[in-house]
């Protein structure tokens, strides 16, 4: 199934309402007359609070403040009634201020002051920060989410999982770098896997797929550190065949990591990449026979040569994997019935080889937090052509179709690919309806349309963007939970040699077994022709496999 985890509503997406009711963020005031504040230091704020802590009588509860330290200076919070001093005694402090210490410590990494009158009520407060008894900054909330964080993102201020630290978008410089599709190049992953030295870091929604256990296991016993972050509770359930692989490598002495649980940051841990020595593979597709080993989806995927990207995943990996809600696997697993199933066996052609190139940038993208915004960016800066291909796409006013449309707008030339697997095809096909008519409206270089594999894989799964000479390659669904409420990672490569690589399969799976329309361009061996044809699409029935 095509990303199940980024299109089911989850309970986390019923608590959004809650953000709406946010009144007020931490809002600086101006300092009070006669003192004076170093031009350098930062501004005093409360910076966040967890009000609702998932623990018995809200024990640990607290408030995170930053305070420039004055010799002089008295700081204080209160909430109107109840006045706490804070002892501070380091410059530019961030520190936890909570009634119940010890237990504030289990939710924060941030220095714990210890104050005698702190409660939080979950329906509401309006929090002072006071500098000589004069407010300097100003915390107002309603309504706090269980076990949540109200946080500072780019998007304004908004209520996080406990634990969870948004992270900008991260740049690096020249790499070289692979590209390969599936189900075409299958053994890209897992040879990628084999040549590790000295480190393995997998992380996935799923993991299924023998040929992966089997390099992993091999990897371990060779001295290569070898360490596996899945989803505690994919959609559906974990099938038989992923707990036993799972079982396989604990028992090999592998570090299994499963998150989730009543303490998750996330809805679903989505992504789909690893960490290998110094090189950085991500990839669209989960670690399933379908999704490595030739047998079922279209994918794409990249390796990036690059110390720097691979530092900058490692380190992903080991927060994603140092919270409450990593739990290890033969925990876990205790009591657990798993579902039946067996592996893709399909056998698909192999078209397009992989391909060598030099990107002159690479973006890192996580979700929650950048991913969206950034890839926006990406559309907007595109000059010539942006082609989509994706399982689905959620509102048709959602930031990342609005600024598809606004590329045509523009002038930009514009195809949205999506899936015609028979879970998704009646929705697919209203969406590109009505993408066409936006188009025709409109007359705008926009053509929409749902793939015919015409045999050459069973389905799409890719969630990609060729965007002029930026390829971006993830998990990243375009769908409101996959932005806002899961862990996703996404490459965004800079690279003039990837992206015609890139373009030139979309035109391939664009074609399909379909004559093309007013909007084609085709590439082959190098030569480009141009074939108009009207056509309907087609819409037709195929059997649906829950291990996707």
């Amino acid at each position: 199934m095509a990303d199940a985890a980024a299109t089911r509503p989850v309970p986390r997406l019923r608590r959004l309402a809650a953000v709406a009711l946010l009144v007020a963020a931490t809002v600086p005031l101006a300092a009070p007359a006669g003192v004076a504040t170093p031009a350098t230091a930062p501004e005093p704020a409360v910076v966040a609070a967890v009000p609702n802590p998932r623990t018995d009588g809200d024990a640990g509860e607290f408030v995170v403040v930053r305070v420039p330290v004055e010799s002089t200076a008295n700081w204080t919070l209160d909430d109107g009634e109840r006045v706490a001093s804070l002892p501070v005694d380091r410059p530019a402090t961030r520190v936890a201020v909570g009634d119940e210490p010890n237990a504030t410590r289990r939710l924060t990494d941030r220095p714990v002051i210890g104050v005698s009158h702190l409660s939080l009520a979950n329906g509401g407060e309006r929090l002072h920060l006071r500098r000589d008894g004069a407010v300097v900054a100003t915390l107002s909330y309603r309504d706090a989410p269980e076990g949540e964080r109200l946080v500072r993102t780019e998007d304004g201020v908004r209520w996080r999982p406990v634990g969870y630290q948004p992270r900008d978008v991260h740049r690096f410089g020249p790499a070289s770098v692979t590209g390969y599709v599936l189900p075409d190049a299958p053994s890209v992953p897992t040879e990628t896997l084999r040549g590790a030295r000295d480190r393995i870091l997998l992380a996935g929604y799923t993991l299924t797929s023998e040929r992966v256990a089997d390099a992993l296991i091999a990897a371990h016993r060779r001295g290569v550190e070898v360490r596996v972050l899945v989803d505690a509770d994919p959609v559906g359930g974990r099938t038989e065949a992923g707990a036993a692989a799972l079982d396989r490598l604990v028992a090999a002495g592998i570090d299994v990591i499963v998150l989730g649980g009543p303490r998750a940051r996330f809805d679903y841990h989505h992504p789909k990449y690893a960490v290998v020595d110094d090189r950085a593979l991500v990839t669209t597709e989960n670690w399933k026979p379908s999704g490595t080993g030739g047998k079922s989806s279209r994918g794409w995927g990249v390796v990036v040569d690059s110390p720097p990207v691979a530092a900058d995943l490692a380190s992903l990996f080991r927060a994603d994997a140092g919270w409450d809600d990593a739990i290890p696997w033969r925990l876990f697993r205790r009591g657990e019935t798993f579902e039946t199933g067996s592996p893709a066996e399909g056998t698909y052609p192999s078209r397009f080889e992989p391909t060598d190139a030099t990107a002159a940038e690479v973006r890192v993208l996580t979700a929650p937090g950048n991913a969206e915004s950034a890839l926006v960016g990406v559309i907007d800066g595109a000059d010539d052509r942006v082609d989509v291909i994706q399982p689905s796409i959620g509102r048709r006013d959602g930031p990342l179709l609005r600024a598809t449309i606004r590329a045509a707008d523009r002038g930009v030339e514009v195809r949205v690919l999506l899936s015609g697997a028979w879970y998704v095809t009646e929705e697919n096909a209203a969406l590109v309806e009505w993408l066409n008519g936006v188009a025709e409206r409109r007359d705008l270089p926009l053509t929409a349309r749902v793939a015919d594999p015409a045999g050459r894989y069973e389905k799409i799964h890719a969630k990609g963007v060729v965007a002029d000479d930026v390829v971006v390659v993830g998990s990243l669904n375009w769908n409101e939970n996959a932005v806002s409420e899961n862990r996703e990672v996404a490459l965004a490569v800079r690279s003039e040699a990837l992206a015609d690589y890139f373009r030139e399969t979309f035109v391939a799976d664009w074609r399909g077994g379909r004559g093309a329309d007013r909007t084609t361009w085709v590439v082959v061996a190098g030569a480009v022709a141009a074939l108009v044809l009207a056509v309907v699409v087609a819409r037709r029935t195929i059997r649906f496999d829950r291990r996707d």
